[in-house]
């Protein structure tokens, strides 16, 4: 049931030289499906990403954060779906370990060079055995394959490619991710991984995955539960032939920049399209602030409403669960008087109550659409933040009660 979401194929989506992808079924949770991805990578590359702030982060995510901070030259990143391998405690870690050391031995590296990712149920031991059977996996797979590899309750895989010039030389990117519940930051309660064969030194990767996450999947909800195992991995292979980034203040750090925020937001967009049993994709814009912080608070206090979300499944104008959700979003010295509140082009609110110009049949007109735009102005300042969002259906439900069996 994804509202307006692109079909993804292998044609489509550009290689990024310097990765190798593969594939392969493991039968983790369901069988004659791909379930597992290795992503291998040349030596000369640069890795970096941010993860979950849920401290119940899991076992992977862990092991991912130490490999990293190692400073080691990473040779492949390894996926499982069907099991979180989350609240597993010092045998979850073991077991991630134990896939590490697995699949480095089949690329002849240490183990310290793989990172680990899992997704799917939480509080069950990861079947170790069962992915070791499937490492590697089927060579020579594409990312359209890696996308539909690491989907759980996604309908539909999610990857993005883009392409842009640095200093006369093309440079690839191409993105994957997955997500559909359990959305909601810090991180976005999802997987994403993007590559890109542009050359950028480690210390500046770390800052670029950063501000990217920070515009993109940080910037979206489905259900206001932040997961215990969000991951997303930004991947330089240097092989462009392209100048090397290594100041943000370069003017190709900047171009670059630019593009991965395109191919990251049209990877969480996805996400929240494909939100579990989501019939409407909401944009909401908070504008006029004083500072991004409360602009993004108040854009989330309406994203991660209940009420509001189940009054855009029903297409009803309840307007006033949209003024609730910014009276209680924190900003405390908020003069109503001076907010402004739109569903697309219709002014719904002015100088603290309802527009008298508001009619209801223009309200419905817009709920009634499969994307909708909240805008709101604050009317204190020249800050602002959009974040993403869908709504709350009967199927939302009935996916979440289903989701073990």
């Amino acid at each position: 049931m994804a509202v307006n979401l692109k079909p993804v194929s292998g044609e489509h989506l550009f290689p990024i030289p310097g990765v190798e992808l593969s594939v392969a079924a493991a039968g983790i949770k369901k069988a004659d499906r791909n379930d597992v991805l290795v992503i291998r990578l040349d030596k000369g590359n640069t890795v970096a990403g941010v993860f979950t702030q849920n401290r119940f982060c899991a076992a992977p995510v862990q092991i991912c954060k130490k490999h990293l901070d190692a400073g080691v030259q990473i040779r492949a990143l390894v996926v499982n779906t069907g099991n979180a391998n989350a609240g597993t405690g010092e045998q979850g870690r073991s077991d991630a370990l134990q896939v590490c050391r697995t699949l480095a031995d089949e690329l002849g590296c240490q183990p310290e060079q793989i990172l680990p990712f899992s997704t799917g149920v939480i509080l069950e031991p990861l079947p170790v055995d069962k992915i070791a059977v499937a490492l590697p996996g089927r060579q020579g797979a594409d990312w359209a394959d890696a996308a539909r590899a690491i989907m759980t309750t996604d309908t539909a895989p999610k990857a993005v490619s883009a392409r842009l010039t640095l200093e006369g030389h093309p440079v690839n990117i191409t993105g994957i991710s997955k997500g559909a519940g359990m959305i909601h930051p810090n991180m976005a309660t999802m997987l994403g991984f993007i590559a890109t064969d542009a050359a950028v030194t480690r210390p500046v990767l770390r800052q670029l995955v950063k501000e990217v996450a920070d515009v993109s999947f940080n910037c979206i909800s489905v259900d206001g539960d932040t997961s215990t195992n969000d991951s997303f991995i930004l991947i330089s292979t240097g092989q462009s032939g392209g100048p090397l980034i290594d100041s943000p203040q370069q003017a190709a750090y900047q171009a670059l920049k630019a593009e991965l925020v395109q191919v990251a937001t049209a990877l969480a967009q996805a996400i929240v399209r494909d939100g579990e049993g989501a019939t409407k994709f909401i944009t909401v814009k908070v504008e006029g602030g004083r500072s991004f912080e409360e602009c993004k608070d108040v854009a989330y206090a309406i994203a991660r409403s209940p009420l509001v979300k189940t009054a855009f499944f029903a297409s009803d104008p309840n307007l006033g669960r949209l003024l609730c959700a910014i009276g209680y979003a924190g900003v405390q010295d908020l003069d109503v008087d001076r907010l402004e509140l739109y569903l697309d082009d219709v002014l719904v609110a002015v100088n603290g109550g309802r527009n008298p110009l508001y009619k209801e049949e223009d309200g419905q007109r817009v709920m009634a659409q499969p994307e909708i735009l909240v805008r709101v102005n604050l009317g204190r300042g020249a800050a602002g933040a959009t974040v993403w969002t869908c709504d709350f259906s009967y199927d939302y439900v009935k996916i979440n009660a289903d989701y073990r069996s």
